[in-house]
C-alpha cells in the first residue's frame, strides 16, 4: 500500500514524497484501506461533516436541561451574548463546541471524534473556522481528513479512552485533531498541521478524567469549549511559524505513558478529582435518587 501510515512522521513523509497535503495522504490511505473509490469515501466524510453541523444547530436550539440539571442551555446563553475577551472566531468555537457536547448529554445524534465525551471540539472548531472565513465544503473535507489522520495515529499508537489515559486522551486528542483541522481548512502546510497538533497535545498532558456522578457533563461540557479555544491557539502559533521542540509522535508517546501512570481514581471512575468534592458527591447522590 502506498499510503499505509502508523505515525504522524509517516504522513508527513508521504506528503513530502508525493507533493500532496497532509489531509490528502489520509484520504488516499482511506481509499486504499476500504477498497472503495474516492467519491464514496468523500461521500461518507461529507455525511459526518453534516452531522457535525447539525449537532451544533441541535445543541443551540434545545435549551432544556438534562435530567441531572448539570447542563443544557449554556451554549445558547453564549450564542445570545457577545465576546468580552475572546476574538469572534474563538468565541464561536467555544459556543459551538459546548453546543455539540450538550447535544451529546441529551443523547442526540453526534459523531464521536474521537469519543462522545470529547465530541464537541472538532465540530466546534471546524464550524467556527468555516463560518468566520465563509469556507466551502472542500475546506471542511480538508479539515475532516487532517483531523482523522491525527486521530487514527493517536488511537493506534496510544489511546483515546478516558478510562485508559485520562481526559488528556479524550479531549486532548480531540483538541489536537481540531488544531490540525483548523490549519488544513486554511490550506496550511503539512509542517504547520503537524506543529499545530503537537503544540496542542503537549499542553494537555496530565489532564485527568473525573466526571461528576459518572455522567459526561461536568466538567466535560465546558471542557470541550475551553479546549476548542486551546486548539485554535495551537493552530495560530503553528501558522505563525512556531514549532514544538518535541516531535509529534514523541508527544503522543508521552501522553500514553502519562495516562497509564495516572491512578485509577483519575481515569473515568468518578473516584477522584471533582467527582469527590463535597458538591460533586451531593450531585451524585441527587442523581442516584432521580
Amino acid at each position: 500500500m502506498k499510503y499505509n501510515y502508523n505515525s504522524i512522521a509517516d504522513i508527513a513523509a508521504f506528503s513530502e514524497r508525493d507533493g500532496i497535503p497532509f489531509w490528502q495522504v489520509v484520504l488516499r490511505s482511506e481509499v486504499e484501506l476500504t477498497e472503495a473509490d474516492e467519491a464514496a469515501v468523500l461521500g461518507e466524510a461529507k455525511k459526518r461533516i453534516a452531522i457535525f453541523n447539525q449537532s451544533v444547530e441541535d445543541g443551540l436550539a434545545d435549551i432544556r436541561t438534562t435530567p441531572s440539571g448539570m447542563s443544557g442551555g449554556q451554549a445558547k446563553a453564549l450564542f445570545d451574548g457577545q465576546p468580552r475577551f475572546l476574538s469572534p472566531l474563538a468565541y464561536k468555537a467555544l459556543t459551538y463546541a459546548i453546543a455539540v457536547n450538550e447535544a451529546n448529554a441529551k443523547m442526540f445524534r453526534i459523531v464521536a471524534c474521537p469519543t462522545a465525551g470529547s465530541c464537541g471540539v472538532v465540530p466546534g472548531v471546524m464550524r467556527a473556522v468555516g463560518d468566520t472565513y465563509h469556507l466551502d465544503e472542500e475546506a471542511y473535507v480538508r479539515g475532516f481528513f487532517a483531523a482523522a489522520g491525527v486521530g487514527n495515529v493517536i488511537t493506534n499508537a496510544a489511546c483515546v479512552a478516558g478510562a485508559v489515559g485520562g481526559c488528556q486522551a479524550e479531549v486532548g486528542s480531540a483538541a489536537a485533531m481540531a488544531a490540525a483541522a483548523a490549519v488544513a481548512m486554511m490550506e496550511g502546510t503539512t509542517d504547520e498541521v503537524v506543529a499545530a497538533m503537537a503544540l496542542c497535545l503537549k499542553n494537555v498532558l496530565g489532564l485527568v478524567c473525573d466526571p461528576v456522578a459518572g455522567l459526561v457533563e461536568v466538567p466535560c461540557v465546558k471542557r470541550n469549549g475551553i479546549y476548542a479555544v486551546h486548539a485554535l491557539t495551537a493552530a495560530e502559533m503553528a501558522m505563525a511559524g512556531l514549532r514544538s521542540q518535541i516531535p509529534a509522535d514523541e508527544v503522543i508517546g508521552a501522553m500514553d505513558r502519562i495516562g497509564r501512570a495516572l491512578p485509577s481514581a483519575l481515569r473515568e471512575t468518578s473516584e477522584g478529582g471533582l467527582a469527590v468534592t463535597e458538591t460533586g458527591k451531593q450531585i451524585a447522590e441527587r442523581v442516584r435518587n432521580l
